[in-house]
């Protein structure tokens, strides 16, 4: 009576894309390209980096640990290192928590 009857408007007809049926997958495809040479890229960039840093590592350089803390290689095992943070005063750590080797005589 008071409410009159609702008809669904016909759906607009569809554009024809310029790229055929490859035309929705242009997009999320070149959003992969820039994710990978943005992101995943100099991250692995970083890794290997880091990889060959710690593979170079010798007794006696300096170096800074993930907390900050700044010492001096002493001996050195497959997987670990012992750092020497002051005199006497040996720490274990694993080589990957190695930062940063720093150049010889900065620490004093």
């Amino acid at each position: 009576m008071f409410i009159s009857e609702a008809f669904a408007q016909a759906a607009p007809a569809a554009a024809d894309s310029p790229f055929g049926s490859m035309g929705g997958m242009i997009f999320p495809l070149l959003m992969v390209v820039a994710l990978y040479f943005v992101v995943l890229r100099p991250q692995m960039k970083r890794q290997k980096e880091h990889k060959t840093m710690i593979e170079a590592l010798a007794k006696g350089d300096e170096v800074v640990i993930a907390g900050g803390v700044l010492g001096k290689v002493s001996k050195m095992g497959d997987t670990y290192l012992n750092v020497e943070i002051a005199n006497g005063v040996e720490i274990q750590v694993q080589r990957s928590s190695v930062i940063q080797v720093l150049p010889k005589g900065t620490i004093k």
